[in-house]
Formats: structure tokens, sequence, C-alpha cells
């Protein structure tokens, strides 16, 4: 496993955890160091900045993934429902579909959430060691 594929399996561990974000990067920033050193960082966060999709669908997705995967949840649930009652094999087409898409994009958006909370991290990472080294430097 890559270091930047285990920054960003910490991070959706942490995104497990019901915690504000800030308390979220507090913790990956003690991991983070362990894992990777200071001077990797950079050429990590910009593998994974790189990594990130930035059109429009991705964007949506991160931000509400759940409202998206709702309606295929509903379709899927809808499909399962009409299939067993109505005794119609059709409807169990619609059921694997609509659970086949809500949880691709539930897991897209996971991963999307992911990344950025390492991003997040590894800027703050930075700006605590430029603060701490404009202090030394005074």
């Amino acid at each position: 496993m890559s270091s930047a594929a285990h920054l960003i399996q910490l991070a959706e561990d942490q995104l497990t955890e019901y915690s504000t974000e800030a308390r979220k990067i507090e913790k990956l920033r003690r991991k983070f160091g362990f894992v990777v050193p200071y001077p990797q960082q950079q050429a990590i966060r910009d593998q994974i900045a790189a990594e990130i999709p930035t059109h429009f669908l991705a964007q949506i997705v991160e931000t509400n993934r759940q409202v998206l995967a709702l309606p295929c949840w509903g379709i899927g649930g809808l499909g399962l429902l009409f299939g067993i009652s109505a005794q119609q094999p059709l409807d169990f087409l619609a059921t694997g579909i609509g659970f086949f898409l809500a949880i691709k994009i539930q897991r897209w958006g996971w991963s999307l959430q992911a990344k950025r909370l390492v991003l997040k991290t590894l800027d703050e990472i930075k700006a605590s060691v430029e603060s701490i080294q404009a202090g030394t430097a005074d």
C-alpha cells in the first residue's frame, strides 16, 4: 500500500467517528507524522490533490452523497417490494440496479470526503510547521 493510500485509509477510518472536523484533523496529524515524514508530505499532498476530480458532479457527490444515493435506495426498495408482492421477477432488476448505484455513489462520496480530509490535515501540518519556523527565526 502506498503512502497516499495509507493516509486516505486513515482518513476514512476517522470519518466513521462522530466528531468535529477539527478533532478529526487533530487526531490525523499525529498519525500522519508516523506514516509519512514531513519532507515527503508535500509530494503526497500534490498526488492526492491531482486524484480528486474537479467537475461539477464530483463536487456534488462529495458534499451530498447521502442525498444523491437516497433515490437509488428507494428504487431498490420499491423494486424489492413490487417484486415480492406482485410476483414479478423483472422488478428485482430494479432492486439490483438501485442498490448497486446507491452503494457506488456512497463509496465514491466517502472516498472524495476522505481525500479532502487528508488535504486539509496536510495543510494544517504545513501551517503549524511554518508558524513554528517563523517563531524560531525571530
